[in-house]
């Protein structure tokens, strides 16, 4: 998927922004279309490329990461789950790309150097791990974003440079701020989503609940078995099944259908989702990512089913937290399940409350405002920090509270009033001996010397820098910052 579109020109030349998403499912494409679609609300973009960085990697490359996940999703589910929690650990890996990796992402730095961004924004971690080393190496000179696309925070994400983060919740940006970054580069955005109708759905107030049942863009057969359900349902209901591109699906469910049953409406794949999720009052399917957050911003509770082990069962726990979902873990319970909410007076509503409480529908607007509007220099955690990380989640501890050589240190750009990078306390020294004026200031300067620091410096000193010659940081320990910041 590559495509490109032009806005309204802008004050010198406008901002040209890029997109760089990952076709691993539809999740990670619908947030990038969403933060597309935010860009035409600014008059200053000029510009805005989107392009599925698996699109353009080799086939084998695009097979063993997209339909290698599914065939994993589908046979081995246990595995997938045990690759979930593994990576969830922030910074495991934190040496340079692999060489397949590398090899493949060629195409993608070439799409960058031609297109020239200003602005850059990662809906999957594949490209955001890419983009980090390219900051490190001086060879973007573009504010760059991640993006993520679940409720819960995952590990992969992070990246030793970036400009702003952006999470699908606040619990989010309290766990990393307590891993040691800075609340200044962590936004709780709320997943991109496709701008919402302007206009509420007109309803029938006596007519019975709507039932939306979806098995996906793909058409997953869970979706026969919640029908099936459904025909024992004590409680008045009609129902609208989205089956996706699976004609097969589609086909069975309409055989199971009783002819004049005039309760269903079966649909194959549709782009009237937003039209649907504002009529329905219930949400049968997975909770995936995006499909969570387009019925949160419509008001729209859930009946969870057949999630994929690790990010989808973690955005179910979330929602029924919030007391927006139920889930079903056997499929013989689900009409039992929608009959209960259905038939207690009051719950279906409290659930609907819940989810717009939970909705952000404005999430893909804040990304690319913030952005655009935020610090022009990157964000940069050293090695050194990322290993200090990852160490402290692995005994449990809370990094931004270590002490001593390995506490953790920030630069903070104050004409900006932004932080720069995440370094060791134990790292200040080479800098400091180097770099620390007569006043005391410590002023990062561009130099002839500059290959005679370690090489984690010398990494830091030429993303923070970018164009100038030298910048004045201030330093400041974490465990000395407040708790919470702008969210």
């Amino acid at each position: 998927m590559r495509r490109t579109s032009k806005q309204h020109p802008g004050p010198d030349g406008g901002e040209r922004v890029l997109i760089l998403s990952a076709g691993v499912g539809s999740g990670h494409n619908s947030a990038a279309a969403a933060v597309e679609q935010a860009c035409a609300g600014r008059p200053d973009v000029t510009e805005v490329e989107v392009l599925d960085v698996l699109q353009a990697s080799t086939s084998l490359y695009r097979d063993v990461l997209g339909k290698g996940y599914f065939v994993l999703v589908e046979e081995t589910p246990w595995l997938v789950e045990w690759g979930y929690d593994l990576s969830d650990a922030p910074f495991r890996r934190r040496g340079p790309l692999d060489p397949w990796t590398r090899a493949n992402a060629m195409p993608v730095v070439s799409a960058i150097k031609r297109f020239r961004p200003t602005a850059i924004i990662c809906t999957h971690f594949l490209p955001a791990q890419l983009l980090a080393s390219l900051i490190l190496r001086g060879a973007v000179d573009a504010r760059t974003a991640i993006v993520t696309t679940d409720y819960d925070f995952q590990g992969l994400w992070l990246t030793s440079a970036f400009h702003a983060l952006f999470l699908a919740r606040e619990e989010g940006r309290v766990q990393l701020t307590a891993l040691g970054l800075p609340p200044d580069r962590v936004v709780a955005s709320g997943i991109p989503i496709a701008a919402q109708p302007s206009t509420p759905a007109e309803r029938d107030p006596a007519a019975p609940p709507m039932l939306l049942i979806s098995a996906g863009a793909s058409g997953g057969d869970y979706a026969l078995a919640v029908v099936r359900q459904t025909l024992h349902l004590r409680s008045p209901f009609t129902a609208t099944i989205v089956c996706g591109r699976n004609e097969a699906l589609r086909r069975s469910v309409e055989d199971l259908i009783a002819p004049g049953d005039d309760r269903y409406t079966v649909l194959g794949f549709t782009d009237e989702m937003p039209r649907l999720l504002r009529r329905a009052d219930l949400f049968i399917g997975k909770p995936g990512g995006l499909s969570a957050s387009e019925c949160m911003a419509a008001g729209l509770p859930m009946v969870l089913v057949n999630p994929i082990p690790g990010q989808e069962v973690r955005n179910g726990d979330y929602l029924m937290e919030q007391g927006a979902a139920v889930r079903c873990n056997t499929a013989t319970t689900i009409g039992w399940k929608i009959d209960g909410i259905l038939g207690e007076p009051g719950r279906l509503a409290r659930m609907q409350a819940a989810a717009r409480r939970v909705g952000r529908p404005d999430a893909a607007r804040d990304v690319v405002d913030r952005l655009l509007d935020g610090p022009a220099r990157p964000f940069v955690v050293t090695r050194a920090a990322q290993k200090t990380i990852f160490d402290a989640s692995a005994r449990r501890v809370v990094a931004s509270e270590l002490e001593g050589e390995s506490a953790l240190v920030r630069l903070v750009d104050p004409a900006a009033s932004s932080t720069v990078a995440l370094l060791r306390a134990g790292e200040l020294d080479d800098l400091q001996q180097r770099y620390t004026g007569p006043d005391g200031t410590l002023v990062l300067r561009r130099d002839d010397a500059v290959l005679s620091v370690r090489r984690d410096s010398q990494r830091l000193l030429r993303a923070v820098l970018g164009r100038d010659e030298e910048l004045a940081v201030r330093v400041e320990g974490l465990a000395d910052l407040e708790s919470a910041g702008p969210s």
